[in-house]
């Protein structure tokens, strides 16, 4: 597992390696922390990845060099350097957050708000008809990265990319374990959703 995350990431510092470094472009600097204060840093990041320098903040920063296909004041899309598919691209934040839950609403809304716009573009670009939008979140989920990012996997008729899409899936049993598990979820959004009323954040729960 360890030398799968450090392959991975040797990939995105060293892109040239793979692809002619003629076609490289430096993304314009930008601080991986911009808009941030100190406290806000320290609860949205990676201690070991700011300590040893995080690979997407070293290509925000201009640092490291990447194939960037889009970019604005919040967010960038790069292709990615070891892709699951042709055109496979990653959307990042330019601020550096661990994990999608310590991302700000506004920040992943920003993000997320790109993708009809780049995805249109790289299904044009690939000859592809579908593509796949995906988030590693945590370790156990194949996060290698911890710096938020999105990616835009294009997709082919028959390319038998995912293992998972031959398997079986189970339909969902309407037993109490299925209820209880529902309650617990809504529990917990009941939770998160006073706690921002607490801080004057506003209530994003409806009442049906």
């Amino acid at each position: 597992m360890e030398a799968r995350r450090l392959a991975i990431i040797c990939s995105h510092i060293r892109p040239g390696s793979v692809l002619g470094p003629t076609q490289l472009a430096l993304v314009s600097r930008s601080n991986c922390d911009s808009g941030l204060n100190s406290k806000q840093w320290l609860s949205g990041s990676d201690e070991g990845n700011r300590e040893n320098g995080c690979v997407f903040c070293k290509i925000i920063r201009g640092e490291s060099p990447a194939f960037k296909l889009y970019e604005d004041d919040v967010c960038l899309c790069i292709l990615d350097t070891s892709p699951l598919s042709r055109g496979h691209s990653l959307i990042i934040p330019k601020s550096h957050f661990s994990s999608l839950k310590a991302t700000p609403p506004d920040v992943v809304a920003a993000m997320c708000s790109k993708v009809p716009f780049i995805s249109s573009a790289i299904m044009k670009a690939t000859d592809s008809d579908s593509f796949n939008l995906l988030v590693n979140n945590g370790r156990a989920a194949g996060q290698v990265i911890f710096h938020t990012h999105i990616h835009i996997i294009p997709r082919k008729a028959l390319d038998c990319l995912w293992a998972s899409e031959s398997l079986r899936r189970r339909p969902l049993s309407s037993d109490q374990e299925a209820s209880r598990l529902a309650d617990h979820v809504r529990e917990q959004l009941s939770i998160s959703d006073n706690s921002k009323i607490s801080k004057g954040e506003g209530s994003s729960l409806t009442e049906n």
